[in-house]
């Protein structure tokens, strides 16, 4: 695994609605957790998704554990 997996996440206002997406490609971190939350492998995953490499899915799933890492959560007026 590379050092810098988080270098992986890109943000591009122009690509894919300015969603995070794996270096640079047509692949927001929201997609690649759906295929792994409905049960496929990464063999799986990047078996037929041949640009991606195994550290885009480590740095997926480094990118979502930091995002669960909030000291407290409000809940909003509706």
């Amino acid at each position: 695994m590379t050092p810098n997996l988080l270098d992986r996440i890109t943000h591009n206002p122009d690509l894919c609605h300015g969603k995070p997406c794996i270096r640079g490609l047509r692949y927001p971190i929201e997609f690649i957790l759906e295929l792994l939350s409905s049960g496929m492998t990464h063999a799986e995953i990047l078996e037929d998704y041949e640009d991606l490499e195994p550290d885009d899915l480590y740095a997926v799933l480094l990118f979502a554990a930091r995002l669960s890492q909030v000291k407290s959560v409000y809940k909003l007026a509706a």
